[in-house]
């Protein structure tokens, strides 16, 4: 019996590959996004310096949405105005190896619409 591969490390491996491509500077950080099956998670790191410029997931008290797009959107809204607060205006986004589709998209439009631009 042939045996399917394991959908994270597939995601894993994508990542890994966008990830030589991509990094984040002082000047213009990464805004990395990860999803589990119930939360979202979004962090604007400087990978030179290896800091976390600014945070946001569906886990925090000040978020909420009806589904799960609709909290993706939230967590985008909130990561933007978090970073532009800290004088970040532009960045490179990395979508962590998921579909630019969905969740993922909401969260980068909504970031879009808030000050951040990629």
């Amino acid at each position: 019996m042939i045996q399917k591969p394991d959908k994270n490390k597939v995601r894993q491996k994508r990542h890994q590959r966008v990830r030589t491509k991509i990094s984040g500077t002082a000047e213009c950080p990464r805004l990395n996004v990860f999803r589990s099956n119930k939360n979202i998670y979004a962090q604007v790191i400087d990978d030179v310096a290896g800091v976390t410029l600014a945070s946001a997931s569906t886990l925090d008290k000040d978020i909420s949405g009806g589904n799960k797009t609709d909290a993706a959107a939230a967590v985008g809204a909130s990561v933007a105005k978090k970073a532009t607060e800290k004088g970040v205006k532009e960045v490179v986004f990395d979508r962590g190896g998921y579909l630019y589709h969905g969740r993922v998209a909401a969260l980068a439009e909504a970031a879009r619409e808030n000050g951040l631009e990629f």
